[in-house]
């Protein structure tokens, strides 16, 4: 069986999407768009979603690929393309503490995110707060990942919910 050339990597907020993205784009030699380098422009100016839509878009004609997220306006696009869904569906406290420790680091750290942007206390306190975020869509993503394993007509779905399950099926993918 070849390995897939199309991926979307999805979960909630926290839960090592890009990690896992950067891990399999160098194991398999895939492409890897950071879904908030799409996103964001500097100032943590978000880029309208008609505009986010045709990025995707592009990214997702191309015959290889590894996406790491998909939102509203145009989550349809890498779905009805890719070969594989792998979904990160950890217990919320480990994924709210992996992204709080993230959080922390890069508020303590200065570490620039996406085209330039930062962490700061007001964003991580603030409405918009990637910890909220993950909060309040927890459940959500999760019946997502869920419903899309259980779709005959969608891609094929791995659900992960132990990083160690995860570690076992990335040790049998070709070097």
């Amino acid at each position: 069986m070849n390995p897939p050339a199309r991926i979307l990597v999805y979960g909630v907020h926290g839960s090592g999407k890009s990690t896992l993205a950067h891990r399999l784009a160098e194991r398999l030699g895939l492409p890897w768009h950071p879904v908030d380098d799409l996103l964001w422009e500097p100032g943590w100016v978000e880029v309208p979603v008609a505009v986010q839509r045709s990025r995707i878009e592009a990214i997702c004609r191309r015959e290889r690929w590894i996406l790491d997220g998909a939102y509203h306006g145009w989550r349809d696009v890498p779905l009805s393309r890719a070969d594989l869904v792998i979904g990160l569906d950890y217990p919320r406290g480990l994924s709210f503490r992996w992204l709080l420790r993230r959080t922390l680091r890069r508020l303590s750290t200065g570490e620039v995110i996406c085209n330039g942007n930062r962490e700061s206390l007001g964003s991580v306190l603030g409405w918009d707060s990637v910890l909220r975020w993950h909060l309040t869509g927890y459940s959500r993503e999760r019946r997502r990942m869920r419903a899309w394993q259980q779709d005959p007509a969608g891609p094929p779905v791995l659900l992960f919910d132990t990083p160690q399950a995860l570690e076992h099926w990335l040790a049998g993918l070709p070097r």
